[in-house]
């Protein structure tokens, strides 16, 4: 699995969802704190974002979107003198016990020009969820689900375009470095695998020092510390999103005893493997992401 992929199937919970507004004039919507990622799509119209911590206001017309990679809450509001506005929000559920890098990397805010140039498969998918949510057909429920996690992927894909060109340091800018991503690309393709310092060394044709000392700095953590942490948010996941036995589970992300893989899991995240499960099964994740 690549690592994008792996990323958001694993901080994943509960089920994302959409809404599509319409507001005349003068109005003003207040959107709370979210535990997780959201986004905001001007369809028709235009309003502005207006964070609650001091931060440069963002414009948006219609075609543009917006991502919050951290649920950050904020205010939207549109002048008399505009005319209607439609708005697509949505949001995603992520694990808030295990934070990504990949997302930490990214700003509060990040506007995406309706430009569809710049991003013709994101503006595709954003045509066809506003489409659907305006006039729902037939398989509907079937449909804006999986338009919803394909939305998040190209929200995804797009930030992480532009963060890599620009960021020196940080996630983005690790995946894009061809020695550090390589070794990234290698432990996401295979959890289970036996990694140390010097076989992820290999993968990026450095020597381990070197390479030590690259992936530190570029991804915050030492490599092996990566390694650990990686397969038991991989575990959760699977926890969380899966049936599988928590034999399977520890197997599949690198444990050689459900044992081993039991205490490993208590250490990071405070209970066990099962509770863990019941847990988030009870925690199915609603909403939340509203505007009020």
């Amino acid at each position: 699995m690549d690592v994008l992929s792996g990323t958001l199937s694993a901080l994943r919970t509960g089920r994302p969802y959409s809404t599509l507004t319409r507001r005349q004039g003068q109005w003003e919507a207040d959107v709370p704190p979210f535990g997780g990622a959201g986004f905001h799509v001007v369809l028709d119209g235009s309003c502005r974002l207006v964070p609650r911590a001091p931060g440069d206001v963002v414009t948006l017309v219609k075609g543009d979107a917006v991502f919050l990679p951290h649920g950050t809450p904020h205010t939207l509001t549109a002048s008399a003198d505009r005319p209607p506005t439609v708005l697509l929000t949505g949001g995603y559920r992520m694990d808030q016990a295990r934070a990504h890098p990949l997302l930490a990397d990214f700003p509060e805010f990040v506007p995406l020009s309706a430009r569809a140039t710049l991003h013709p498969s994101l503006h595709t998918v954003i045509r066809l969820l506003g489409d659907e949510l305006e006039s729902p057909g037939q398989g509907a429920d079937a449909a804006l689900p999986s338009l919803l996690e394909l939305l998040l992927i190209h929200l995804m894909r797009a930030v992480y375009e532009v963060r890599s060109t620009v960021a020196t340091t940080g996630w983005c800018r690790a995946l894009g470095d061809p020695t550090t991503g390589a070794a990234l690309r290698a432990l996401h393709a295979e959890p289970a695998r036996p990694w140390t310092v010097a076989s992820l060394a290999a993968t990026a044709d450095l020597s381990r020092a070197a390479f030590s000392r690259r992936f530190t700095t570029l991804v915050g953590r030492p490599p092996l510390t990566y390694v650990t942490w990686w397969r038991l948010t991989l575990a959760a996941g699977l926890l969380r999103n899966s049936d599988a036995t928590l034999s399977t589970i520890a197997e599949r992300v690198g444990y050689t005893s459900q044992f081993a893989f039991a205490n490993a899991f208590r250490r990071a995240y405070g209970t066990s493997p099962g509770r863990y499960r019941l847990l988030a099964a009870v925690d199915d994740g609603g909403s939340g992401f509203l505007t009020r």
